[in-house]
């Protein structure tokens, strides 16, 4: 793993989000997007080498719809930027950490991403992160 790739922040009203975030921050979301494959739809905001993504669930029964049924709004997941998303899945499954997508899936800013289940990771959801 090379660094923090981004945080993921899971929030009800993107659009209030935004503008939340940007007061705070400082900054415009440099990107919106849509990812129909996992039911959100996301910012970014930009900070220093830093990232945040906000997830907003575009349908209820996507994950981001879920966590904030059963946890509220907050800190969702951690992103790590890897070289080699396949040969980091190898090295981690070795190690004993539960991949819950081993395959790579398109991922939101131009990524291929691999999630690692929060009971391995002392109940943080980890997200692998490949520039495609």
């Amino acid at each position: 793993m090379r660094k923090i790739e981004h945080l993921g922040i899971a929030v009800k009203d993107l659009t209030a989000s935004n503008e939340l975030f940007s007061k705070l921050l400082n900054v415009l979301p440099y990107k919106t997007e849509s990812v129909e494959s996992e039911g959100v739809n996301t910012s970014f905001f930009q900070v220093g080498e830093t990232k945040i993504e906000l997830l907003e669930a575009s349908n209820a029964d996507s994950a981001i719809a879920k966590f904030i049924e059963k946890r509220g709004e907050g800190i969702h997941h951690i992103a790590f930027d890897v070289a080699d998303i396949h040969a980091e899945v190898a090295r981690l499954k070795a190690e004993g950490f539960t991949v819950l997508n081993e395959t790579p899936k398109p991922g939101a800013d131009n990524k291929l991403v691999v999630f690692l289940h929060p009971k391995s990771t002392n109940g943080v959801l980890i997200e692998l992160c490949q520039e495609k």
